[in-house]
């Protein structure tokens, strides 16, 4: 019988028995691979980046499984193909250790969405402009338009100051006026100013208030809030409202100095 012979110290059945697993498999894996492929079509959850991992990880997956169908029909013990396999797992995550920690750093980000493409953050002592968070590495353009690729662990590890996810920001500034000028003249030429921007809100009200005394200067502090696409428009127009709005309304600008008195004998 053909089922007794033996091709080498492989019985000849156990090689068509591997043969029909091998096939079964075989459609199994197209049959799974596809139906992969339209669940991440048809999922919005999932960012289309990790598309094409997800689809070679659950190939390799079924691949491995797959072969130890076969050992096994072949009559291989599998519990050492199994342990082979642990082991060798084992050593090439040792020695891919950094890839993977910014591979899964990259499905943390990919998950978490701390922020988006196009979005302006300040992330791993960089400020800019997100373009790709990838697998392994995230894309920001710098404000002076410098390309930098940041790893993804590196991202992960450290804060994330998002500038462009929320709808309004506040603008924080400060002005220096003489010791001579009463406090609400002052405080009435700032507001002055702000009223002249229409993008400033007035809800939250713009909050002037007397910061602190200085060598030379009061402090004045200025928080007003705005529109985050305008914030940088109404910080610079705003310096410049409050010098001529100081110019109209009389208010001496001041500066650091030291006045020294010369005493005659």
């Amino acid at each position: 019988m053909f089922s007794d012979a033996n091709i080498g110290s492989v019985a000849l059945a156990n090689v068509l028995s591997a043969i029909v697993c091998f096939l079964v498999c075989l459609i199994v894996i197209r049959i799974l691979s596809s139906v992969t492929e339209k669940l991440l079509n048809k999922s919005a959850k999932i960012d289309r980046t990790l598309h094409g991992f997800v689809k070679s990880a659950v190939r390799i997956v079924l691949w491995v499984i797959a072969a130890i169908i076969v050992a096994n029909a072949l009559g291989v013990n599998t519990s050492s193909l199994i342990a082979l396999i642990s082991v060798v797992g084992l050593a090439l995550s040792l020695s891919v250790q950094n890839i993977l920690s910014n591979l899964f750093s990259g499905l943390t980000l990919l998950v978490t969405k701390p922020f988006a493409a196009g979005d302006l953050v300040e992330v791993a002592g960089k400020t800019g402009i997100v373009k790709t968070v990838g697998l392994f590495y995230t894309q920001l353009d710098t404000l002076d338009n410098v390309a930098v690729s940041l790893p993804n662990s590196d991202v992960t590890a450290s804060s994330v100051n998002n500038f462009s996810r929320e709808p309004m920001r506040r603008v924080d500034m400060s002005f220096s006026a003489a010791y001579d000028e009463p406090t609400e003249k002052v405080k009435a030429a700032i507001l002055d100013a702000i009223a002249q921007d229409s993008r400033i809100a007035a809800d939250p009200a713009p909050f002037v208030r007397l910061l602190e005394y200085k060598g030379s200067t009061v402090s004045y502090v200025v928080r007003v809030w705005c529109k985050n696409a305008d914030y940088w428009d109404v910080y610079f127009d705003l310096n410049e409202n409050v010098r001529e709005s100081f110019a109209r309304n009389g208010v001496a600008m001041s500066y650091e100095h030291v006045n020294v008195h010369v005493i005659e004998k």
